[in-house]
């Protein structure tokens, strides 16, 4: 038995034996803990700036004004992504200086800088997209005291709570998540139109291919959907559907929020890469939506499995990385295409969502070898980039770090679902292919589908 120091050295020894491949960047998928396989602590931000933020979010709604009150330097990140969408005119920000952490005067500085700015805009905006920060938490600001008085003073405004308090990502709601609930906050209590349905959270339009689209429209409904609404008025229409359907995980806590405050029914309809799943997703929204008919999904499973082995045909052994921002599905899509025969080596992702754990076991099973890299893992900074061989990356981060031009450019799953998802992506696979890509020039735009200056 060992005592002292040498029990201490055993017992560390242990620790580090248990915990050795998750302090890599890099570890093989039989080696991946779930659900995060690397250890948190400081992080790299890659140059793939695709994927959409809360700056970007926040302009799906129209008319709203955003107004962030936090430092100089956190000022920066959200100022620029404003510019460079040429959307500046719908933004503004109270700059928070050193001496507000020690005046007492949080709340005021709040109140005042935000009705200045009301007082100032040319125009009464639809909505205030009021972000408070990581500081106010750590202050105990009284946000009640500052959105009540607020609403006092202009009580024709509507005002939103949203958050950018990074300090949240890894537990409770993240501020994607608080936003992608805020966003629906304005919306009243109307009348229910049992022909109209809402599609929400998305920050892409859903394809009007989609099985889920086809079928609600062949049978008259109406489907709303905050990305194509043009007006406020046609935004606060979607308080009259009678169904919310959730698409991206990340939306599913806004759209159960909606449907409990406004008596909606909801829907999960993620977007799977399952054959059986997306069966029973769309069983379910039939069940749902009366007069609604299942398609013949064996006709559509043979022609996801003809455009599948197309592009396994065009594309050969090519090895092939992905990562979790091309879609929110990442182990699903992976385990789709190696049961297809495609050469898939690696995948980019910091951690798998809970909806994935089948998806994970199947993969640790059958694809012990594969490859799993971490994206923001301080050594991705310098981790090799110059691959000899060709290789077709899904997703902007994958195709940065194996330094290809072959690349499916595409985030949160580009409006893809279902079977006509899969095909569409196939097509994507056999473009990205067979056409290089200027990755330099693509990954650093902010916001993919954005309007963008740079």
């Amino acid at each position: 038995m060992l005592h002292g120091k040498a029990k201490d050295e055993a017992w560390n020894n242990q620790v580090k034996e248990k915990l050795s491949p998750a302090l890599q960047e890099e570890v093989f998928f039989k080696d991946a803990a779930w659900p995060s396989p690397f250890v948190p602590g400081l992080e790299y931000n890659s140059p793939a700036h695709g994927p959409w933020n809360i700056v970007h979010m926040g302009m799906l709604l129209p008319g709203a004004h955003q107004i962030y009150v936090c430092g100089a330097n956190c000022n920066r990140g959200v100022i620029l992504t404003a510019a460079e969408m040429n959307a500046g005119d719908r933004f503004s920000f109270v700059e928070i200086k050193e001496e507000d952490l020690f005046n007492g005067q949080m709340e005021e500085l709040v109140i005042e800088g935000v009705s200045d700015i009301l007082h100032k805009l040319p125009e009464k905006p639809s909505v205030v997209l009021l972000f408070t920060v990581c500081v106010h938490h750590f202050m105990g600001c009284d946000l009640t005291y500052i959105y009540d008085t607020l609403r006092e003073r202009f009580p024709e405004q509507c005002f939103v709570d949203c958050y950018m308090d990074p300090i949240m990502q890894k537990e409770g709601l993240t501020p994607d998540q608080k936003l992608r609930a805020g966003l629906y906050k304005p919306l009243p209590m109307r009348e229910k139109n049992l022909k109209q349905i809402n599609i929400i959270g998305n920050d892409f339009p859903t394809r009007e291919e989609t099985e889920l689209k086809r079928i609600a429209k062949e049978a008259g409904y109406t489907v709303k959907d905050i990305t194509e609404c043009k007006t406020y008025d046609e935004y606060l229409s979607m308080a009259e559907s009678y169904l919310n359907i959730a698409c991206y995980p990340l939306a599913k806590y806004g759209a159960e929020q909606l449907s409990k405050r406004l008596g909606m029914k909801f829907l999960y309809l993620s977007f799977s890469f399952d054959y059986n799943e997306i069966d029973a997703q769309l069983k379910s929204l039939v069940k749902e939506m009366p007069g609604c008919e299942m398609p013949d999904t064996s006709l559509l499973q043979k022609k996801c499995e003809r455009m599948l082995k197309e592009t396994k045909t065009l594309v050969g052994d090519t090895p092939i990385a992905i990562d979790a921002t091309a879609v929110p599905r990442l182990l699903g899509l992976t385990k789709l295409l190696i049961t297809h025969g495609f050469s898939v080596v690696k995948v980019f992702a910091d951690g798998f969502l809970a909806e994935e754990k089948a998806d994970y076991l199947w993969l640790k099973e059958n694809a012990p070898d594969l490859k799993i890299c971490a994206t923001i893992h301080p050594n991705m900074r310098v981790y090799p980039r110059n691959s000899q061989e060709k290789v077709l990356a899904i997703g902007q981060k994958a195709a940065y770090f194996s330094g290809t031009e072959h690349f499916v450019n595409m985030v949160e799953g580009g409006g893809l679902h279902g079977y006509d998802g899969i095909c569409e992506l196939c097509l994507k696979i056999q473009e990205a292919y067979q056409t290089k890509k200027d990755t330099r020039d693509l990954i650093v735009r902010k916001g993919l589908g954005c309007e963008s200056c740079v």
